[in-house]
């Protein structure tokens, strides 16, 4: 439902001293609007885009997922990670990649718990995240990480 520039016109338009009815000026506010392939002009004012939508990043998922999976094997609620991998389905190697998150640095785990993907791009990948938990030193993390957590 759209109001056709006329209508728009003929409310805030007035025609210009001598001219009949060919130019107009117009007063007031007119907003353009999409019109099937085209433009139109109204009074009102478009709608305001949608608020972002914001959700923990994947990875801070699969991170807190594995501090779980690692709560569990130590509780005793699982013998090993084969045994783990046994009963939720997954493989022994997707164990060990989410569990060797849990050998980050603990500053780049807070850093990485506290991403959010904004309107479905996520910040950070998985992937990404494995190359900087290989390292053994934390130090060497933290340089590694630096480039893809945008911090020194």
């Amino acid at each position: 439902m759209s109001t056709d520039a006329s209508d728009a016109a003929s409310v805030t338009a007035e025609p210009a001293p001598g001219e009949q009815g060919g130019v107009r000026i117009f007063r007031g506010q007119l907003f353009r609007e999409r019109d099937g392939r085209g433009w139109t002009f109204t009074s009102r004012p478009p709608t305001p885009p949608p608020a972002p939508v914001r959700r923990p990043a994947r990875v801070a998922q699969m991170l807190a997922l594995a501090h779980r999976l690692e709560g569990a094997i130590s509780r005793g609620e699982f013998e090993d990670r084969a045994d783990l991998a046994r009963q939720l389905g997954l493989t022994r190697a997707r164990i060990t990649q989410l569990l060797d998150l849990t050998l980050l640095a603990p500053d780049i785990q807070e850093r990485v718990l506290l991403l959010e993907a904004v309107d479905g791009k996520e910040p950070l990948s998985e992937r990404e995240l494995r190359r900087v938990s290989r390292e053994a030193l934390w130090p060497i993390q933290r340089s590694i990480s630096s480039s893809y957590l945008d911090t020194p």
